[in-house]
């Protein structure tokens, strides 16, 4: 049985007894949406953060930069790539972290590899993702967008364009150990409610926004009307995925109720997931604030191999799952 199914019992009695909404009509469907997946994606939310908050006061960035400065550059990347997953944060908040690497002498393809990671394959979109679609779709989710991570890390690191980045972001280099304070059980759960609280504070409007646009594609777009235009026959869908998800700025949480409206409605599963990891993984607020740190050379020829990868990604999952 489905683990959920107490819940959905749930939204039926909100949406049919006491807000008295006729059954199976366009507008019921599209509120019974809103609330069972507004719920469920909260509470998914709530608990993985909070688990993945206690592993990661284990990892502070302080010992993640020490950790990847002393490896070599192909072990860094996977490295990186894998810290990312466990890491979530949007492609804007990342950035911080992506100079503090910088900055401790890990090599910028490294580096990168962590920036594309973190937003685009964390542990709040592999527990949606497997929550929604199952595990087959959220594995292969998890290792294509690491593939993209690992690969255009060290694409980026062999064309050694580090004359790209801006002086300044060089001037503190961090020498020496670095003294890392202990937390207690108490310290840590403590750490972990806060920031669970604090995450969901800063993501809830995105979830009701996604969640929002997603039931009233649920009520009252007919079935079928989507694929007509983003089905997998179609060549030119992935790119335009891509391109109309570069605009837009949400975190996986926001993003993922779209998803599974879109493959409800017939688009198929490689165009939904290069929209969703060109909106994580790509935004012009992004762009922005890199500007500050790097040449617009730079952030075009990453921009560039991520958008690549993501559409290659598609264009597989479309192959594959078709």
């Amino acid at each position: 049985m489905n683990i959920f199914y107490p819940l959905q019992l749930f939204a039926d009695y909100i949406t049919y007894n006491i807000l008295n909404i006729i059954p199976k009509s366009t507008f019921g469907n599209a509120i019974n949406f809103f609330i069972y997946d507004t719920f469920k994606i909260l509470i998914l939310l709530s608990v993985i953060i909070f688990i993945v908050s206690i592993i990661r006061s284990y990892l502070p960035p302080e010992k993640i930069r020490n950790i990847l400065s002393h490896k070599n550059k192909y072990t860094g990347n996977v490295l990186a790539s894998l810290f990312g997953i466990i890491t979530p944060f949007c492609s804007c908040s990342a950035i911080p972290l992506f100079l503090g690497f910088v900055q401790a002498g890990v090599p910028l393809g490294t580096t990168f590899s962590f920036l594309i990671a973190s937003p685009m394959i964390n542990e709040v979109a592999l527990i949606l993702l497997l929550g929604l679609f199952g595990w087959k779709i959220a594995l292969l989710y998890i290792i294509s967008g690491l593939i993209i991570s690992i690969l255009s890390g060290i694409i980026i690191g062999k064309m050694k364009i580090e004359n790209l980045v801006e002086p300044f972001v060089y001037q503190n280099t961090i020498n020496g150990n670095i003294e890392l304070p202990t937390m207690t059980r108490k310290e840590r759960i403590i750490y972990a409610k806060d920031y669970t609280l604090d995450i969901l504070k800063k993501v809830w409007i995105y979830i009701l926004i996604g969640i929002g646009i997603g039931a009233f594609i649920h009520g009252y777009v007919p079935t079928d009307f989507l694929a007509q235009y983003a089905g997998s026959d179609k060549w030119y869908a992935v790119p335009l995925a891509v391109l109309i998800g570069i605009p837009l700025y949400s975190n996986t949480a926001g993003v993922i109720p779209l998803v599974s409206v879109l493959t409800e409605k017939g688009v198929s599963m490689g165009t939904t997931l290069s929209f969703m990891m060109s909106v994580t993984a790509l935004s012009f607020p992004e762009f922005m604030i890199l500007k500050r740190v790097m040449k617009t050379k730079l952030i075009i020829i990453f921009a560039s191999i991520v958008s690549a990868g993501i559409m290659f990604t598609g264009f597989l999952f479309n192959i594959i799952l078709n």
